[in-house]
């Protein structure tokens, strides 16, 4: 599996994930089911967006993300 894997091309699709996710389109749903729909695409969003700012090591055949949630400081 490590052969060949590249952490900053992955890190590149999550960010084209999150991009995707962007652009994705509402389909013709209402109410509770447009709800859901939103909800889900905000996490969609969030997990990919989070993802693409990680910084990644494979050392030993062992994918390492490292993700800063600590609020910026001023």
């Amino acid at each position: 599996m490590a052969d060949g894997f590249d952490v900053n091309k992955m890190l590149e699709r999550f960010r084209e994930r999150a991009e995707a996710v962007k652009r994705r389109n509402l389909p013709p749903v209402g109410g509770e089911e447009r709800a859901a729909f939103v909800n889900q695409a905000q996490t969609d969003y969030q997990d990919f967006a989070m993802l693409s700012d990680a910084d990644g090591s494979l050392e030993d055949g062992i994918l390492t993300l490292r993700i800063d949630l600590r609020p910026p400081s001023d």
